[in-house]
């Protein structure tokens, strides 16, 4: 799939081709200087990282590779790539931006399932959240709202609190699908990190400790 080009990410299908497309606009949304990091996980997947203006993590899985296994990419330069490909699938990412990457990535596997949130619980909480920002002007939402814990989930004596924080990131890159039936969103831990997961991706954070009932 590769050939023998040193760098580059390869996504055969057109239709990956343009759902990693979907996922990098929406990142560069969020911040124009996007920095899109690229992982290769086994079983010819490919993890897509991205950093957001909320403090998160957002993360999306596509088949593919990507060679060196592990490379960032600026967003709008990966965006380029992506609409020239041709036949064999062959992404150019541009400029290497290894660099830019800031912190490390949460564990691949191992999170322990804590609870399940309703798809439509998520996206309503986004719109009130949104109400409120707007309510405070230009100046877009408030640290307080994005700290607050809008959804606890709970599995025997251990609750985690999801702030707002993860839930417009997840709206923002469009990864809620409130509208199809029983959907839900996941809700993981594995050590500090928390995982949040919906059907068209995942938001990572860190917390400080478990709260215990």
């Amino acid at each position: 799939m590769t050939s023998s080009i040193e760098r580059g990410l390869w996504v055969p299908d057109a239709g990956q081709r343009s759902n990693v497309a979907t996922f990098v606009e929406r990142a560069r949304r969020l911040d124009e200087a996007a920095v899109i990091r690229l992982r290769q996980r086994s079983g010819e997947m490919v993890v897509g990282w991205a950093a957001t203006g909320f403090d998160v993590l957002t993360s999306r899985v596509f088949a593919g590779a990507v060679r060196p296994a592990d490379i960032s990419a600026g967003a709008d330069e990966l965006l380029r790539g992506l609409a020239a490909a041709g036949p064999s699938g062959y992404v150019d990412p541009g400029f290497p931006m290894d660099s830019a990457w800031r912190g490390a990535l949460p564990p691949d596997d191992g999170y322990v399932h804590i609870d399940d949130v309703p798809a439509d619980v998520v996206t309503d909480l986004a719109q009130r959240g949104a109400e409120v920002s707007k309510e405070q002007g230009a100046q877009g939402p408030p640290v307080s709202l994005l700290d607050q814990d809008v959804i606890h989930a709970s599995a025997g004596d251990v609750t985690v609190g999801v702030p707002m924080r993860c839930v417009f990131a997840l709206t923002a890159m469009g990864f809620v699908d409130s509208a199809a039936a029983d959907d839900v969103v996941r809700v993981r831990t594995m050590g500090a990190w928390v995982r949040v997961a919906a059907r068209y991706g995942s938001v990572y954070y860190r917390r400080d400790v478990l709260r215990l009932v």
